[in-house]
């Protein structure tokens, strides 16, 4: 690793080396996101983005918070998207109809709604890179950002409309923001609010970490510890407001019917929320998902319900071994060098109680739901390097290659990645399922497949995603609606599928052989003769 000397002896190394790490992320991402056709939940925020621009309503996907959907929408704009004015149904089918039936360019559509999530991945880059030098120079802060900048789960859904990445970069910015308020509390603890208020704005997931930024503003100058929590809170929930006033400055907003309602401390604690009534009905949805019963997958087995070791026996797979070993030295840095052990309330308390909270969710279907992980423990990992032995230094650049390499390797098939004791990218579907591996990515890949290897032979597909087949120039029929007997020629099946089959498509899938072939190594192709 380079010294801090040879930082300030070349003032141009410094922000040249940024630019490579953020330009090599910029690139894979692009790459991969025009790679990909929808993921299961895209067409959902996009079509919800494209409402905002033509009807102002919040009615649509109400669960989540519309920050998120905005920030697509700025992309949208660029597209001029249509919407039928007399379309009537539930947001999975107005997803399909925006990006399928309406007229669109689902390829443009897609692409232009990732975009502005692209552009925000790279900014938190910089935040990353920013927190980690000031915690331990400018070695822990390249290192960080290297870390982050070649993380496969945060490349895989930084390139997606999706809303995990982006939620989690804004808390990450707000945590910052507190750090930096201990010595400069203006302007950066009204920043804060507004950042807390962002992540609040985007996703609920981030709620458990309210009261421990609202703790940490504390730590600001004594004159102003009284008001900074208030302050902090207040600005974040005017920021919420806002961004519900800028989707309907009217605020229509109609209970839909079947609400779940929440009992106990839970519910009075939603009916508390000093937020908008469709946030607060938002969040009973929410809840009431954790109260569904899932079917799951983890290393062969199918079972139903939730394993509380679900998710990290899954970051166990999808972790580079190089960052989860770098993780830990951060982290062991954090707590036992005396400089940096207040620097651990602000990296590792927030990941620990998410990590804690998503654990006992209802739905094991990926680590998206702990990306905080990779993003704050980049940063942590990044103070590993004052630890000055020789040894330690090298044992440090020689685990940041090896996580530099094994991301390369995956290029570009970031969303099935998994690390090379559980033998890549290629075997992750045998560990996992969802988006873990298989969350409908692949099917445009599926089509130049079939057309430049299997032309003009009969296909019979299951596929698991939002996407269309027929609208990628896939001619395919169902084989579970027919007798086994009658399935002839390739069968072409999602990854989940396979690891949940059961009745006819399991024995559809006994009877059918070795694979013949395989997309994107979400999809699977066998022959039936």
């Amino acid at each position: 690793m380079a010294s801090p000397g040879a930082w300030r002896g070349r003032r141009w190394l410094l922000p040249s080396v940024v630019l490579v790490l953020l330009g090599q992320m910029a690139a894979v991402m692009v790459v991969t996101s025009v790679q990909q056709t929808p993921t299961i939940d895209e067409p959902v925020y996009v079509g919800t983005a494209v409402t905002y621009l033509h009807q102002h309503g919040l009615s649509y996907n109400p669960e989540h918070p519309p920050l998120g959907k905005l920030i697509m929408a700025v992309g949208l704009t660029f597209a001029q998207p249509q919407l039928d004015p007399a379309f009537h149904g539930d947001q999975t089918q107005l997803g399909r109809h925006v990006l399928y039936e309406a007229g669109n360019d689902p390829y443009q559509m897609m692409f232009l709604a990732r975009l502005p999530i692209i552009v925000l991945t790279l900014l938190f880059g910089l935040v990353v890179f920013a927190f980690a030098r000031d915690l331990a120079g400018p070695v822990a802060g390249v290192l960080a950002l290297a870390l982050y900048a070649f993380s496969p789960d945060v490349i895989a859904h930084g390139s997606l409309a999706t809303l995990d990445l982006p939620a989690i970069g804004f808390l990450l910015t707000a945590t910052w923001l507190l750090w930096r308020a201990r010595q400069h509390p203006l302007p950066c603890l009204p920043l804060a609010g507004i950042a807390l208020g962002a992540a609040l704005a985007t996703r609920m997931s981030v709620l458990p970490a309210v009261p421990l930024l609202l703790g940490l503003s504390l730590l600001a100058p004594r004159r102003l510890r009284a008001l900074a929590p208030a302050g902090v809170g207040v600005i974040a929930a005017a920021v919420v407001w806002l961004a519900y006033l800028a989707v309907d400055p009217a605020l229509r907003w109609v209970q839909p019917t079947g609400i779940p309602a929440v009992p106990g401390l839970k519910g009075v604690l939603v009916d508390w929320l000093p937020l908008p009534d469709a946030y607060r009905d938002g969040m009973r949805i929410q809840l009431g998902f954790e109260n569904a019963t899932h079917r799951g997958f983890l290393f062969g087995r199918r079972y139903q319900g939730s394993l509380w070791y679900y998710l990290p026996a899954a970051l166990l797979v999808k972790t580079p071994l190089g960052l989860l070993a770098l993780w830990l030295a951060g982290t062991v840095t954090l707590l036992a060098v005396p400089k940096q052990r207040i620097a651990a309330l602000y990296l590792l308390l927030t990941p620990t109680v998410l990590f804690a909270v998503a654990m006992t969710g209802a739905r094991d279907f990926g680590t998206r739901y702990v990306i905080v992980l990779p993003v704050f423990l980049a940063v942590a990992a990044g103070t590993a390097v004052v630890v000055r032995r020789r040894l330690a230094q090298i044992g440090v650049a020689a685990l940041t290659l090896f996580v530099i390499v094994s991301s390369l390797r995956t290029f570009p098939y970031y969303l099935p990645y998994s690390n090379e004791a559980f033998g890549g990218p290629a075997a992750t579907h045998r560990h996992l399922h969802d988006s873990n591996v298989d969350w409908g990515q692949d099917l445009g890949r599926l089509a130049d497949r079939l057309r430049q290897r299997y032309p003009g032979e009969p296909v019979w597909l299951v596929y698991k995603g939002a996407g269309v087949p027929s609208a990628y120039g896939i001619r395919a029929k169902d084989p579970l609606t027919v007798p086994a007997t009658d399935v002839r020629g390739l069968l072409v099946v999602s990854n989940s599928s396979i690891a949940k089959a059961t009745g006819r498509l399991a024995v559809l899938l006994g009877d059918s052989g070795t694979p013949v072939d395989a997309v994107g190594h979400s999809i699977t192709i066998y022959r039936r003769p």
